[in-house]
């Protein structure tokens, strides 16, 4: 069976995981005027009814039944990493559009094998890294390639996160079942330093296990990784209480850095030298931010010298924009621009994506090529 994408204004989705996430998406897909969800499906039927009485939908007996359904047009899939891969063919072999959560597959031979049949058979197929419909990732990428502060040196993400919820037997720390945290979790960041300074190549990893009821899982990870613009260093540690959770990243550049919040960011410092054309961009696109002057601006402008070049500026400026108690607004914020931005794609194929089946092949190639590469320590 194949689908008609012009054949109605609405979009009929079904949904296989019927976890907390799974939840929050759907109700914020529902937002979007002509989204319905027509059902839903869990191996643990109880979590499929429990969501199917909050949004008020069907519920499926197996992932089969769902893809039998006629009126479902595109398939979201929020279940572990290790059955993306399988579900996802399954789906597009039944002829729907699929949205899949992070990562595509647990190899990347297998997301390439998905984007490509998605392409033959002309359906959409992508995996929800959402970073890229970020207000503040746009104003990265226009500091960026505009070079507001000069050129990137380096970055930094440093994600140190919580395991309170993560019982030793949680599939998380099972790698057959979550490929690992740079594969679960890391093709997020992988995918948006891609997205501002290229194409990125693995340069080093490694992993450090704590020995916990006679398993070793795998908590602590990094990677650096060289792009067309600079090295980043990632790191991710999931080991300490959820109220101590915090995520921080950096892009330094030769006149001052950027440091955002969150893991999906929310508030942004920038600290640098600027001229006053910067200056004047920079109070217009933050009109509600914390700026402050260091060295008021005087005729003849400053001049001082960085990597033996000269480098002359107006103003040291830094500012400040954005609050970290809006994490979950900006979450839903991102959720409902994926998917407006990939139903266009299905009513008309000469639509653009932020992100398509290519963010979801490299982010995990990058991945996997950290998982595979990886010293391995125990501390």
């Amino acid at each position: 069976m194949s689908v008609d994408p012009l054949h109605s204004q609405q979009l009929h989705i079904g949904i296989v995981g019927a976890g907390g996430f799974s939840l929050f998406a759907a109700s914020s897909f529902l937002t979007v005027t002509g989204i319905s969800i027509t059902g839903v499906t869990d191996i643990v039927q109880g979590a499929a009814q429990r969501f199917s009485e909050i949004i008020g939908c069907k519920t499926y007996q197996n992932p089969e039944e769902l893809l039998a359904d006629p009126d479902v047009d595109l398939v979201y899939i929020a279940t572990p990493p290790s059955l993306h891969y399988e579900q996802s063919r399954q789906a597009l072999h039944a002829g729907k559009h699929v949205i899949c959560e992070k990562p595509a597959a647990l190899r990347t031979v297998e997301a390439e094998e998905l984007a490509a049949y998605a392409k033959q058979h002309g359906l959409l197929y992508s995996v929800n890294l959402m970073q890229r419909y970020n207000s503040l990732y746009d104003i990265v990428s226009t500091i960026i390639h505009e070079k507001w502060l000069g050129d990137f040196v380096h970055g930094f993400f440093e994600n140190y996160a919580s395991d309170e919820k993560l019982i030793p037997e949680h599939w998380f720390w099972d790698r057959a079942q979550s490929g690992g945290i740079f594969i679960e979790h890391g093709v997020h960041f992988f995918d948006m330093f891609s997205g501002w300074l290229g194409k990125g190549q693995l340069l080093h990893s490694f992993e450090i296990n704590r020995l916990e009821a006679d398993r070793d899982i795998s908590d602590r990870v990094q990677a650096v990784v060289l792009y067309e613009h600079g090295p980043v260093n990632f790191y991710h540690g999931f080991n300490q209480p959820k109220v101590l959770d915090r995520q921080e990243m950096r892009l330094q550049f030769d006149r001052g850095d950027i440091t955002l919040y969150e893991w999906i960011p929310v508030k942004i410092r920038l600290h640098g030298l600027v001229s006053n054309d910067v200056f004047i961009k920079i109070k217009e696109l933050f009109p509600d931010a914390t700026l402050v002057i260091h060295d008021p601006s005087v005729e003849e402008g400053y001049h001082v010298k960085g990597k033996f070049k000269d480098i002359s500026y107006d103003n040291r400026v830094t500012m400040v924009s954005g609050d970290i108690d809006d994490k979950m607004k900006r979450y839903e914020e991102l959720v409902i621009a994926m998917i407006r931005d990939q139903w266009a794609w299905i009513l008309d194929r000469s639509h653009v994506r932020k992100i398509d089946d290519r963010n979801a092949v490299e982010s995990l190639r990058i991945a996997e090529d950290a998982t595979l590469k990886s010293e391995k320590f125990t501390r």
